[in-house]
């Protein structure tokens, strides 16, 4: 697809314990760097300023993609009434949590600010509500769950403080007197409630991280969410701070480079790239997203140990793909002054459920468009099938809400394919239930001299753009300290090579249901 973006290939591979020898072999055809950054997304230009900021000039950023700026990305789209395009983001698209009276403002407000960035608040008071018969007021759900919510919210936070086993938030919904059941109009409160925010279901998240996740961006900065549409891209903000550091046509920047191979040791660093060229770094900054080391797009040299892979494979990569239309402006057929439309289907939870207009005041008033959001199982139906059936099953949706005769066809359509894209394999991470603070040490914990940062090793603020911003900085500015001899501990973060389960071995026994041991063979 044609698309503003960024990121990069990766993987992991398998097992063996050491970061291969203590002498990392030199190749005297590679260019020479002290510190190689693999993606010039968000994470990778905020460690490659930190570096910058440290004095520390010696760096190269290796990029897969033309641009800068990662999943934050935009394209062209439809045609105003001069015929020039709308831009739409295709990736992050929102400033999550701002700033509130007395506390710490979000980096990326921040700098959304700095480069004047086009953003409008969205209110999610501002909605409808609709089954397959049209327009039908379920919003009262809404209170329901948020009743529910603040019980589970309080539940987590013993589980936290008191080193209580992890559950699912169904799990925590069920015991909190939220069970949706066969229910459509509760099946898509809930959506617009969890999924949408996490790409994933209650089932397949955790309890306790979900709500550290949530509360640490919303309740430490606040509840706002500021809905980006900048004619330049989101991205600008990110190529704003890398001309802080980088010149025009700087030589530091490798765009358009894919790496296939990154072997690596406790003495430095060798990026191989598919056009035949390699850099010899002291250090690297690993910012591949989760699901490209989850898919094995680079080999790594040793394979990563157990521990690694573990870390890696245990944690979720969600799919948020956003379809959007365009109708002729004469021709709009919904509210605009409302900003959502929640839809809940008969028969599949999460088929279409939340369509957001863009025709509306302090947006884009008179351009018709509207989109549509779907994430994790049906995203990957989408995006496995072509245009024109995706676009026959929006439309369909569309006319059961407002009559067939008053939806006509739209003049554009357009959506991302992020689960099949090599440089990203699919949009954010997620934490899943009874996945313990230890094992995301391990995906975040490096190996020898090669680090990682993203947004799915920030332990708080996973899935968020601010949390690939800190963790960027984070280890930016712990290499700095490395090359300048000052670092504490330049060899080895935190890591857990072998984690345990609740349950003492002794524990397995008959007066807990244990009849018989599970290591029988005779029927093999």
């Amino acid at each position: 697809m044609q698309i503003s973006t960024t990121l990069l290939h990766a993987a992991g591979a398998l097992i063996p314990t050491a970061y291969a020898s203590s002498v990392h072999p030199r190749n005297a055809s590679c260019q020479k760097t002290s510190v190689a950054i693999l993606g010039a997304g968000t994470a990778g230009i905020t460690a490659a300023q930190a570096l910058s900021n440290a004095s520390v000039a010696d760096f190269v950023i290796v990029e897969y993609n033309g641009v800068i700026g990662g999943r934050v990305a935009h394209t062209s789209f439809g045609a105003k009434a001069d015929g020039t395009p709308y831009t739409i983001e295709l990736g992050a698209n929102w400033v999550q949590g701002l700033v509130s009276p007395g506390g710490p403002e979000n980096p990326i407000w921040t700098l959304a600010q700095l480069y004047n960035v086009t953003n409008t608040y969205n209110d999610y008071s501002l909605i409808e509500t609709f089954n397959e018969t049209g327009a039908v007021n379920f919003t009262y759900l809404i209170d329901d769950y948020e009743d529910a919510y603040s019980t589970l919210e309080q539940d987590a936070g013993y589980i936290l403080s008191e080193n209580l086993q992890d559950r699912s938030f169904r799990s925590g919904l069920s015991l909190a007197g939220w069970k949706p059941g066969k229910n459509p109009a509760a099946q898509a409160t809930e959506w617009w409630e969890f999924d949408w925010e996490y790409s994933y279901s209650p089932e397949e998240s955790s309890e306790e991280f979900a709500i550290v996740n949530y509360n640490t961006t919303f309740y430490q900065y606040s509840e706002a969410n500021n809905y980006v549409f900048d004619p330049r891209g989101f991205n600008t903000f990110i190529k704003g701070e890398a001309s802080t550091f980088l010149k025009p046509n700087d030589t530091r920047l490798l765009l358009n480079t894919v790496v296939t191979n990154v072997s690596y040791s406790d003495k430095g660093v060798t990026v191989y790239n598919d056009d035949g060229s390699c850099i010899d770094a002291d250090y690297a900054i690993c910012t591949f997203s989760l699901g490209v080391l989850q898919n094995d797009a680079v080999t790594f040299d040793p394979p990563f140990p157990f521990w690694k892979r573990e870390g890696i494979e245990t944690f979720s990569m969600g799919t948020y793909t956003k379809i959007f239309m365009q109708f002729p402006p004469d021709q709009v057929f919904w509210n605009t002054s409302t900003q959502f439309f929640l839809y809940a289907d008969p028969d599949e939870r999460g088929y279409y459920p939340v369509f957001q207009s863009l025709d509306g005041p302090g947006f884009l008033p008179g351009s018709g468009i509207l989109f549509v959001t779907v994430v994790s199982a049906q995203s990957y139906v989408v995006e496995a099938q072509d245009d024109d059936t995706t676009k026959a099953q929006v439309l369909a949706v569309l006319r059961d809400m407002y009559g067939a005769e008053n939806v006509p066809e739209p003049t554009a359509f357009f959506y991302p394919r992020w689960s099949l894209e090599p440089w990203a394999y699919g949009s954010y991470s997620n934490w899943p239930p009874g996945t313990s603070l230890q094992m995301h040490e391990n995906l975040r914990a490096n190996l020898g001299r090669l680090y990682f940062a993203g947004e799915a090793t920030s332990t708080e603020y996973y899935g968020f753009l601010h949390g690939a911003w800190f963790e960027g900085q984070l280890v930016g500015r712990e290499i700095a300290a490395c090359l300048k001899g000052v670092g504490a501990n330049c060899s080895r973060e935190v890591d857990y090579p072998v984690l345990h389960g609740t349950t003492p071995v002794e524990d397995y026994d008959e007066a807990n249901g244990w009849m018989v041991t599970s290591f029988q063979t005779y029927g093999f």
